[in-house]
């Protein structure tokens, strides 16, 4: 059957819903071009204002994920779980997750993307270390994965074309913002991966992509109830980014950070939400029979050394030189440090994360616009995190960057990150509510 795409935004704008024969002639069509990108910017605005139903999104996003390439990965035995982030500042978890849950014997296979805007991407950051490479063709995705049980891999412009298309569309016309385009977006890409269990990690505070928290639970159990309508076991944890994740915040820093993670010596609030992530991994795995259980395998993978060693030899498979594993040092490192710090005596009440991400951005360690390079020396030590007691000229952050000017220009935004008061602020929970497909009616 046939259509037209003036009828179809037609029929959207009026508020009637997309058949499912509609919906995929709609994306085939505009991934062969035959509809045009001024014809899908306006679908675009009309779903924005008017919405997906249930039945119309599974198909849309059934439709984004086969306009391309999707993995098989039938032929490897054993579980296979990913997880993904809508994005924050400092949010390195993938980087130690992956070897912590494959020391733990669950296949952990991802594609991962490049950073836009304050939040950085898992892709520049594994990049940073010398030689490694994400770019993998399908066939070198797949030999890296049953070779060793993980890969990072990076989103290739053959998985969900349709997608890659229309969010460059979304970007240049406002309708980012659509939560059926976000969901449809992210999950496209994820059930391309021929999974069997995903988590999911919606972040949702000052520093996230959706700061409003009833917002970025909505994003979350409908990202969930997409993964359940196309047959994988998804859980969705809602975290906090009203500070940054860790004490690192730039590409190097942050694999020097994951290093130490999986030597156990990581900050706090890193370990636990990696925990509370990998746990999840393990239970829709079926390897564990419950939370503590999975928390222990974790910890022990560690402990032992596997996790740190698995992680090593991915970082050789892909192309990137192992010795920085056991030394840090090796990795891209910016030639000038300044310091941020306090004007009074007190307690940090505030470490504002879409501040320190956005001033890491302007100092070269992100991209404001997606052809803008980076620098992966550049980087923002936290040293003081809401609820330490500091002393005025106490150093609250340690930067390295290489541009004068560019400090110059971001210094006094930087430290107006911090807000210091006369007494420490109430302890606020880093992860929130656990959303699982398996509990949805």
């Amino acid at each position: 059957m046939r259509f037209t795409a003036v009828e179809l935004i037609e029929r959207k704008r009026d508020g009637l819903a997309l058949s499912p024969e509609q919906i995929e002639w709609l994306i085939s069509a505009f991934t062969s071009g035959e509809v045009t990108d001024y014809q899908m910017a306006a679908m675009a605005m009309a779903v924005y204002l008017r919405g997906l139903d249930a039945v119309e999104l599974s198909t849309w996003t059934d439709a984004m994920l086969h306009s391309g390439e999707t993995l098989d990965l039938s032929g490897l035995r054993g579980p296979k779980v990913d997880k993904h982030s809508t994005g924050g500042v400092g949010d390195k978890v993938t980087i130690p997750l992956l070897p912590m849950v494959r020391a733990c014997g669950v296949l952990a296979p991802t594609l991962t993307g490049r950073g836009l805007g304050h939040t950085g991407g898992t892709r520049d950051k594994l990049e940073s270390i010398p030689g490694l490479s994400t770019s993998l063709s399908s066939d070198r995705f797949m030999e890296v994965l049953s070779t060793h049980g993980m890969v990072y891999g990076g989103q290739s412009e053959n998985l969900a074309p349709a997608d890659a298309k229309l969010y460059a569309l979304r970007d240049a016309t406002g309708t980012v913002p659509s939560l059926p385009l976000i969901a449809s977006s992210i999950m496209s890409k994820k059930l391309a991966e021929d999974l069997d269990g995903l988590v999911l990690d919606v972040k949702t505070g000052a520093g996230a992509f959706m700061p409003d928290p009833a917002r970025a639970r909505e994003l979350a159990a409908t990202m969930v109830g997409l993964g359940k309508a196309h047959g994988v076991a998804t859980t969705a944890f809602l975290t906090s980014m009203e500070s940054p994740l860790g004490r690192e915040v730039g590409n190097a820093c942050e694999i020097t950070e994951s290093i130490r993670t999986l030597r156990g010596e990581g900050p706090e609030d890193l370990w636990e939400v990696t925990l509370a992530l990998g746990s999840e991994m393990l239970l829709l795995a079926g390897g564990v029979s419950d939370e503590t259980a999975a928390r222990r395998m974790l910890t022990r993978a560690v402990e032992s050394g596997e996790a740190l060693e698995v992680f090593r030899r991915v970082v050789q498979a892909q192309g990137g030189d192992p010795a920085v594993v056991d030394d840090p040092s090796l990795l891209p490192a910016a030639t000038r440090r300044a310091r941020v710090r306090a004007a009074e005596s007190g307690y940090v009440s505030v470490c504002h994360a879409l501040t320190v991400g956005i001033a890491a951005t302007r100092l070269g360690a992100g991209r404001e616009r997606k052809e803008d390079s980076i620098d992966p020396g550049v980087g923002i030590r936290i040293l003081a995190k809401p609820g330490d007691r500091v002393e005025r000229g106490q150093t609250l952050a340690e930067v390295s960057y290489e541009d004068e000017n560019r400090w110059e220009a971001v210094r006094d935004y930087l430290a107006g990150a911090w807000s210091i008061d006369d007494h420490p602020p109430d302890a606020a929970p880093l992860i929130g509510e656990r959303i699982r497909s398996s509990e949805m009616d």
